[in-house]
């Protein structure tokens, strides 16, 4: 009999179709989860749970079976222009010891995750969505995308809203659970469980690479 992990990778073959796509890594950057992040908590998170890996291979294996994948960071210009004040969170991270500036280090995207010259980075000034407000949507449309894999960080607040936005605007959202990370590290499953899985379909990085794996339709 087959195992729970082929049959439901069964069951996302059509959705993840790699022609109608796209990859989203949501602010997988140096500042946010690499060694030197801004927010120490949230970059163990990623690191420990193993989130950030199971971003690197998600996006390792889109480039593989031609999948597109776009890069969502949050930045912020060192004068400030442009930037959001009107919640605790924004006035919190202007506070912080290192600054998401446009061009440094911070913004670049963290290791392991290898960005290829056909991945697209979309930045952002403000807001708290990697979608609304941002070029993300009118590239998913020209790239012909219906489902949109969510990765990244975090949990509490960007997953959630690239999600909500997705589902909003049309897409069929999916999100490997274990491929995002917020904190608490109890936090993630329990927004996962009760308010991503109404929503999206709940996967595993294993899953998607499995149906990714398997020939489409147009393939050999």
């Amino acid at each position: 009999m087959p195992s729970d992990t082929a049959r439901l990778a069964g069951r996302l073959i059509g959705p993840l179709d790699p022609a109608a796509t796209v990859l989203l890594t949501v602010e997988c950057q140096r500042g946010v989860v690499g060694p030197d992040s801004a927010l120490p908590e949230l970059a163990d998170a990623a690191r420990q749970s193993g989130a950030l890996a199971n971003v690197a291979r998600l996006v390792a294996a889109a480039h593989a079976a031609g999948v597109q994948v776009l890069h969502a960071v949050a930045e912020r210009r060192p004068d400030g222009r442009g930037a959001s004040h009107n919640a605790r969170l924004f006035k919190a991270a202007e506070r912080l010891p290192v600054q998401q500036l446009t061009g440094s280090a911070a913004v670049h995207i963290a290791d392991p995750i290898a960005v290829s010259d056909d991945d697209l980075v979309v930045r952002r000034l403000h807001g708290l969505s990697p979608i609304a407000g941002t070029d993300v949507d009118a590239l998913l449309r020209n790239f012909g995308c219906r489902t949109l894999v969510v990765t990244g960080v975090s949990a509490n607040v960007a997953i959630p809203n690239a999600v909500f936005d997705a589902v909003n605007l049309g897409y069929t959202a999916v999100v490997p659970a274990d491929a995002i990370a917020g904190v608490p590290t109890d936090y993630t499953p329990a927004m996962i469980r009760h308010t991503l899985a109404l929503v999206a379909t709940v996967t595993t990085t294993d899953e998607v690479l499995t149906a990714w794996s398997q020939p489409h339709q147009g393939e050999g």
